[in-house]
Formats: structure tokens, sequence, C-alpha cells
């Protein structure tokens, strides 16, 4: 663990001393705690996080095919564990006086063919949703949302009667949606919260994808997408390598909607490392800086950014966000334990936690989650969520010279629609070997800033910043002029954001 930080840690350090030398500008500080932000998630209460688990896995098998079947018990499979999820965010907007609007995502998945299929015939998926509509007209069309799926499986994707808990995959993140939504609703947010428990996900990432064309067809402003999955933090016996203060953070590096022209202008620039996404997971950093650093009963716990899409090829729900063009990011434990995932519940011969053979208890089980981990990982999802929504807007067409020869960077923008008196914008940037911003200069109310920095060494960003510190994500200016290649190459399209 020690050398895996370094690792991390070294190229941030260069980039810190690069920055320094560049120009006057110091680190960038911590942004300033929002009180009623740090009240709401000192209320995340890890005993009803587990009790939201507990109740899932009383479902025995929640797999999303189970929809269809006429002769479960009653009180089991996927609609019982649906109609629960809509019952109990009802419940929160019951207590906050109706503050969320609970709705269904009902649909007809069609059987899809082939011999890997998992939909062998027509199928009901529900994802179930609950917005907390923002309180500002000028912003509130502006959307963040968290999710988990709240189906599961054992060793068999098509298995519908024999129990699949599912406890850390995926009730653990279900449950960080639902807390989110208990302690996020005591509050107003200028822009719109949206907490989601999605189906299908171990079918296909069906439910995701219909819900994220969803958004999509209906012109949902989604500026961000955090998707938690298998954040259970998994505590087995004799088992080594697990980190109870690092939840990873995986993110695209380049758009999945990127065009061959965009992919040229990526790579002409430097920019594989900077999707709307990738700044999403810097910022979920920033906000980690701000609000667990400085709490005793939290201090330590914090994000670890993971420079890919996903766990080695492997995907998720926020992938489905992604095919859409929207900066969608996944919370995952620091170490899985695959015994205690995809597993028909059993104890057998087979690899121990150490490595030797033994006697292994097979199956996603209540009691290998941590109650405290996932409360920590609500508590940062719920300081993003409300950071993002307290924020004003993106700025707007970001840009910087494309081909000029000078050792100086001027970067220009646009407002962000409906932002409110007092935004501010920080331009910041980084060293191009570090991870996580280094660098940051107020413009003011200003729409330009010329840096006393060279872009050949440096990657630039800009942000909007409300009267209170609420810093939004940054977004990476796009070239524009003259092209660093031949005069004769064309002019490149912007790549999504």
């Amino acid at each position: 663990m020690r050398n895996r930080w370094l690792r991390r840690t070294l190229p941030l350090l260069a980039g810190f001393v690069a920055g320094s030398a560049a120009s006057a500008q110091q680190a960038i500080p911590a942004a300033p705690v929002d009180p009623a932000i740090a009240k709401a998630i000192a209320q995340v209460d890890p005993d009803k996080v587990y009790a939201d688990i507990e109740k899932l896995v009383t479902f025995k098998n929640r797999s999303t095919i189970s929809s269809m079947e006429t002769d479960l018990p009653p009180g089991t499979g996927v609609t019982a564990a649906a109609d629960w999820i809509f019952a109990e965010y009802t419940k929160i907007s019951e207590a906050c006086g109706g503050c969320l609007e609970v709705k269904r995502d009902d649909f007809i998945e069609p059987a899809s063919p082939g011999p890997a299929s998992r939909i062998l015939r027509d199928t009901r998926l529900q994802n179930i949703y609950a917005v907390l509509k923002g309180t500002d007209p000028a912003q509130a069309a502006r959307r963040v949302l968290v999710t988990g799926h709240y189906d599961s499986r054992n060793s068999d994707a098509l298995d519908t009667h024999e129990a699949a808990p599912g406890a850390n995959d995926d009730a653990s993140g279900v449950a960080v949606s639902i807390e989110s939504a208990r302690v996020l609703s005591k509050l107003k947010f200028p822009s719109t919260i949206v907490f989601v428990a999605v189906a299908g996900e171990e079918q296909g990432l069906n439910g995701s994808r219909h819900l994220a064309k969803l958004a999509k067809a209906e012109g949902w402003n989604l500026e961000a997408v955090l998707n938690n999955d298998i954040v259970g933090g998994d505590t087995t016996p004799g088992a080594t390598g697990q980190d109870k203060t690092a939840v990873r953070v995986f993110s695209e590096g380049v758009p999945a909607t990127a065009t061959l022209d965009q992919l040229h202008t990526l790579q002409t620039y430097g920019y594989e490392s900077d999707s709307a996404s990738r700044e999403l997971a810097r910022a979920i950093e920033e906000v980690d800086r701000t609000y667990f650093k400085a709490t005793p009963k939290v201090a330590g716990f914090h994000p670890v950014l993971e420079f890919r899409r996903d766990r080695f090829g492997r995907g998720g729900d926020h992938t489905s966000f992604n095919a859409e063009g929207f900066s969608a990011v996944r919370f995952t434990e620091w170490q899985e334990n695959f015994n205690h995932q995809h597993q028909t519940l059993r104890t057998e011969m087979g690899e121990q936690a150490d490595g030797s053979q033994g006697m292994v208890e097979y199956g996603d089980y209540l009691k290998f989650i941590d109650k405290a981990y996932i409360a920590n990982v609500a508590r940062l999802n719920a300081a993003c969520l409300a950071t993002f929504a307290s924020a004003p807007g993106l700025p707007t067409e970001v840009h910087i010279p494309g081909g000029s020869t000078d050792n100086f960077s001027v970067i220009t923008w646009k407002a962000p629609a409906g932002a409110p008196a007092g935004t501010t914008y920080e331009v910041v940037w980084r060293p191009t070997e570090a991870p996580t911003w280094t660098n940051a200069q107020s413009a003011g109310p200003a729409l330009t800033l010329k840096v006393a920095v060279s872009k050949d060494s440096f990657i630039f960003g800009v942000r909007s910043v409300d009267a209170a510190g609420h810093r939004s994500p940054a977004v990476l200016p796009m070239p524009v002029g003259r092209q660093t290649m031949s005069p004769s190459t064309p002019s490149r399209p912007r790549p999504p954001q």
C-alpha cells in the first residue's frame, strides 16, 4: 500500500515543484467547508445503511429475470425489492414534506438472441428513482445523479430461485443511494439531485442503459453520475490487502462517444486523460479534501483515482451513461473478494484468503460487509452530490489558442446558463505528468485569463465557483485557431464533454 501511494504521489509532488517554478501560484487549497453539507454527511447512519442492505437480502434472489416468475414465495424476487425501494424513497419524501418525486422507469427488455444471452424472453425491468428538484428556476434543469443496482445473482445468471443475497454486489450501492437521499433531502439546492436504484446490471447493464437513453432523449442536463457498485468493504477473516480507508474511483480517459476526428484532437494536444468523467473524478478528490481531512470521525478516508474506465476488462452501470455522452464514474471497494461475488451459497475446498487451500465459504453474505466502510462511501457521495448541486454550472465554450508559440496561456470561456450572482471562475492547471490539479488562479467574474504558464508542459481547466466557495468540476479548454500540425491540417471539432 505504501509503495503504491509513493508511486502515485511522487509525480504529484513533482507537479507541485514544476508549478511553483513556472508561476507564483500556490498549490490548490481545499475549498471552504459548507456547514450545512458537513452537518448532513455527519447524519449518515451506519446502522440505517446496514438495515437497508439487510432488508434487500431478505428478498432472497433479486435476479432481474425473476420479475417474470409466477411461483416465487410471497415477498421475494426483484419486483418485491423494487416495490420496497419505491416505498423507502416515498417514506423519505414524506419526512421532508413531499420534497422528492418518486418514479418508476418501467419497461420491457426484449429477449436477446445468442448462446450467451441472459434475457431469454421479454422481461419487465424497473428502475426506481427519486428526484430532489432544484430550488433555483435558472439552475433547476441541471442534475447530478447517484446510483447502485438492486438486482443480484449467484453462480448461474439465469437462476431465479436459489438464494442470491447480493449484500455487497450491490445492495451496498443501493444503500448509498438511499442514505444519500435521507440526509440530503433535508436540504435545498439550486440544482437537482436524482437518487437511483437500477435493475438489470447482472443481465448486461440493461436498466442503466435504458435510464441513460431516457435521460438523453428527455434532454436531461446531467452533469455528474456517481455509480456505486461493490462498496461493502469486504471483511473476510484472514484476508489481507483490504484498505478500509480507500475507495477506488474509476473514470474513462477518452470519451466513449469520441469520433475519429475528436480522437485525433485528443492525441494532438495530449488530452487522453482529460475527459469530462476524468475531471469529475478529480473534483471528487477535492471534495474529499474539504470534508474528510478536517473531520476526525472519518479522517483519512479517501478516494483513489483509477485512470481507466472500469476494472480490467469489466464494466458497470456508469459506462451506460458514458455511452450517452454523460460524465460518470464508478466507486468500488479497495480490494474485491471474488469468493463473495456471483457465487452460489456453499462451503467447499478452495483457495482461502491467505492463498492456501482449505474450506471456503462462498457467497455474497451480509456478514462480510462493513457498515462503517459503506457509511464513509455514502458520506463521500453525499458530499459530492451536495457540492456539485450547489456550485454553478459548468463553464461553456472553454478555449485556448491551438498553436501559438509563446510561454504563456490565454484561456477564454462563457458563463454557464443560470449562473447566480457572485459567480467567479478559476483556471486550474497541472504538469502533464501530474494526476490532479496542482495550481489555481482566480479570474474573478471575468471570462478570460492570461496565465504565465506554458501550455507545452501543463494541462488547464476552468471551473465556476459560487459566493460560498462551491466549485464545479473543471472543463478542459479546447484548442482554437492555428493547429500545431502542418498548415494543411483541417480544423478538428471539439471532443464531447
